[in-house]
C-alpha cells in the first residue's frame, strides 16, 4: 500500500493594492463684513487652532483674499467647512469656507 500523502498546490494571494483617499483644502474667503474675532472665534473651535495661529490664517485671508486653513480627507474636509460657514450665517455673516482637491 502507498503512504503518501498528496496535498494540493495553493495559489499564492493577490495583495490588493490599497490607495490613501485624495485629500481636500479647507479654504477660508476673505469678506469685508465678518468682523476678524468671529473668524478667529471660528477657527478656534472648529479647527482646534491656537489664538496665534487662527489670528494668522484670519490676516492672510484678509491679505490675500483667500487662504488654506487645513487640508483632510474630502468628507471631513467638507463637514468642517460647512460647520464653520453654517456658524457664520447663524450670526448673519456671509462667511465662507470651501474645499477643493489637494493636488
Amino acid at each position: 500500500m502507498n503512504d503518501t500523502v498528496t496535498t494540493p498546490k495553493t495559489r499564492t494571494k493577490t495583495k490588493t493594492k490599497v490607495e490613501r483617499p485624495r485629500l481636500h483644502k479647507v479654504i477660508l474667503i476673505n469678506d469685508d463684513y465678518t468682523p476678524r474675532e468671529f473668524v478667529t472665534l471660528v477657527l478656534k473651535a472648529e479647527f482646534r487652532m491656537t489664538e496665534d495661529q487662527a489670528y494668522k490664517v484670519m490676516i492672510t485671508a484678509h491679505k490675500l483674499g483667500a487662504c488654506v486653513v487645513a487640508v483632510f480627507t474630502k468628507d471631513v474636509a467638507e463637514t468642517k467647512a460647512t460647520r464653520a460657514t453654517d456658524a457664520g450665517r447663524a450670526k448673519g455673516y456671509p462667511l465662507l469656507f470651501t474645499t477643493e482637491p489637494e493636488e
